[in-house]
């Protein structure tokens, strides 16, 4: 059953009720006592999205960005040209 967030016109009293999908909504503020100035809230969900197989744990980089990633292995080529130099120089 969803939980509903109202709130009263009048006292400006913020409220949830838990109720099912054919229940009427509430007339009476809780707060107040009067009727007829209760009214349904749109309230943003707690909805997150957790585990393996989303994008932010599986699919996403592992926080290096392009440049990075590219001037990294452009660090590592230069590096195995020194070493292929080296081992030339010692077995001349």
């Amino acid at each position: 059953m969803p939980i509903y967030e109202y709130e009263c016109q009048f006292c400006n009293h913020k409220f949830q009720l838990l109720q099912g999908f054919n229940e009427p909504p509430p007339k009476v503020c809780p707060n107040c006592g009067k009727e007829g100035g209760v009214r349904k809230l749109i309230s943003p969900t707690m909805f997150e999205l957790k585990g393996t197989g989303w994008y932010v744990t599986d699919y996403k980089d592992s926080g290096k960005s392009k440049v990075e990633s590219s001037v990294s292995a452009d660090k590592k080529d230069d590096t195995k040209s020194a070493k292929t130099e080296t081992k030339e120089e010692k077995s001349a």
